[in-house]
């Protein structure tokens, strides 16, 4: 029997092959039963674990054609929605072998790692649901780029300069945002922002933006110190700063606040060339400027690129650690800053932009995709598909609980799931009435590891994955045997 929220998220499905539809509902039920494990493990025998790797070598099976039926729930979820956050960003799919390498798959860095990049445009509501993907792209690279800047880098700067934007890999930021804009021509009832971090400033992309006229709302973290159209001096005043990053200095702060800072690795250190420095995890105070200024449009030797005016949120931490990273963000956006309240919701909305890192390290860690065995990159790109949608699965059930703790938990899980988890968890028969969304998640954590006792955290994705893993068994086992099975022959 297939899990109900497998049957609803592939209700589009069409691989062409009525056969084809089939097993794919099945291997999403296996694979998101047991998101830790094998795929041998997860299929349970020997005949469903050869008919799944016979599926990922189909040819009429791929990552677009699999993922489909989860993005046309995903446009389903977003149009219930007032409000939706589209973020999108890029990771590495680390194929590398320390035997055979993967067929087919390109080189990450240095010819020392192989693999593949993803690069999702996802949808979450502003206290960070994921609805789901939206659109999703992969490529693998032909060389490495990153050994022509180290050792030809004068020669590897002008090339880059005089490369056209529809020729770099940072299309994929261009495509992206183009893809939010049909999102929100397909559901004008719901408002869309379209949320990127600083690997998107790209000034072709502030000018399409701005542009476009059935468009989405937008933020982009600022990654260069652009220049600004300047500002004729007055008696009063001195001439105004001709750069973004001192420009919004000049202003007043508007408000202060304490937020939570993120460690990061050492080996992200940042350079000049866009590499992120390292941080120890801690609060941190932060002044917020905001205002609206004018950027002036860069050279370009294929095109005249016109200015860009674009409100300003600036976040900077006051009296950072000794030798710690200060914290700093210059927010680009379209959103209205004319008050107070603004521009925290600009803020608010940027954060979000946080659980699509979630998604890729639950992606990695919890489903160890990157772990799956496969000869070529065009049977791993399927796979990769499916565990997409099981990672979304994972994210969604652990964000419902802590949003919307107080619903039934019938909203998300069926009758004979909670039954047969409550009775395993309190070793009583299920009550009449079910338990709440947030008690459910819990006893679906404490399945995977959670201590349930009185704590203000709410179980993360890790306990949840590895809880629902064993929720899977324990239901199977409830509806082949339970008291509500209807086996007329019982093993004893």
């Amino acid at each position: 029997m297939l899990a109900p929220w497998v049957i609803e998220e592939m209700k589009d499905v069409d691989l062409a092959d009525k056969r084809l539809n089939k097993r794919l509902e099945s291997i999403l039920d296996q694979l998101g039963g047991h998101p830790t494990a094998s795929i041998p493990a997860a299929c349970g025998g020997y005949a469903e674990t050869t008919a799944a790797y016979r599926f990922f070598d189909n040819d009429r099976v791929g990552f677009e054609n699999v993922l489909q039926p989860h993005i046309e729930a995903t446009y389903r979820r977003m149009a219930e929605q007032d409000i939706v956050i589209l973020a999108q960003d890029t990771t590495e799919v680390d194929l590398t072998r320390p035997e055979q390498q993967v067929e087919g798959a390109g080189t990450l860095d240095g010819n020392a790692r192989y693999g593949s990049f993803l690069h999702p445009l996802m949808g979450f509501t502003p206290d960070g649901t994921p609805l789901g993907t939206v659109y999703a792209e992969v490529w693998t690279r032909d060389d490495d780029s990153s050994q022509v800047r180290w050792t030809a880098e004068r020669d590897y700067d002008y090339e880059r300069r005089h490369t056209p934007i529809e020729e770099k890999e940072s299309l994929r930021w261009l495509t992206g945002f183009r893809q939010s804009c049909d999102v929100a021509k397909e559901l004008p009832q719901t408002q869309f922002i379209c949320v990127a971090d600083s690997e998107a400033d790209i000034y072709e992309l502030l000018e399409e933006a701005q542009q476009e006229r059935q468009q989405p709302d937008w933020i982009v973290r600022a990654c260069h110190d652009r220049a600004l159209q300047k500002e004729a001096k007055t008696e009063v005043f001195d001439e105004p700063a001709n750069h973004l990053r001192d420009r919004v200095l000049e202003t007043e702060v508007q408000f202060t606040q304490t937020i939570n800072v993120r460690g990061r690795k050492a080996k992200l250190k940042c350079d000049k060339r866009g590499r992120r420095q390292p941080r120890d995890s801690r609060t941190a105070e932060v002044e917020v400027r905001a205002t609206r200024v004018t950027l002036r449009a860069p050279w370009r030797h294929d095109r005249k690129l016109t200015d860009v005016s674009v409100n300003v949120v600036l976040v900077t931490e006051v009296n950072p650690p000794e030798g710690d990273t200060p914290v700093e963000w210059i927010l680009l956006t379209s959103l209205p800053i004319d008050d107070i309240e603004q521009v925290r919701t600009v803020i608010q909305y940027y954060c979000v932009r946080w659980m699509i890192e979630v998604f890729f390290r639950t992606l990695k860690s919890g489903c160890h995709v990157e772990k799956r065995r496969f000869e070529h990159i065009d049977r791993m790109l399927p796979c990769l598909a499916v565990y997409m949608i099981v990672t979304w699965r994972t994210l969604y059930v652990c964000r419902l609980g802590r949003e919307f703790p107080e619903i039934s938990c019938e909203a998300v899980f069926e009758p004979a799931e909670w039954k047969s988890v409550y009775y395993v968890v309190h070793k009583t028969p299920p009550p009449s009435t079910p338990p709440t969304l947030q008690e459910m998640v819990r006893m679906v954590a404490q399945l995977g590891g959670y201590v349930n006792r009185t704590r203000p955290d709410e179980p993360g994705p890790q306990t949840v994955w590895l809880g629902l893993q064993r929720a899977h068994d324990i239901v199977n086992c409830w509806l082949t045997f339970g008291p509500e099975s209807k086996n007329e022959k019982i093993l004893v």
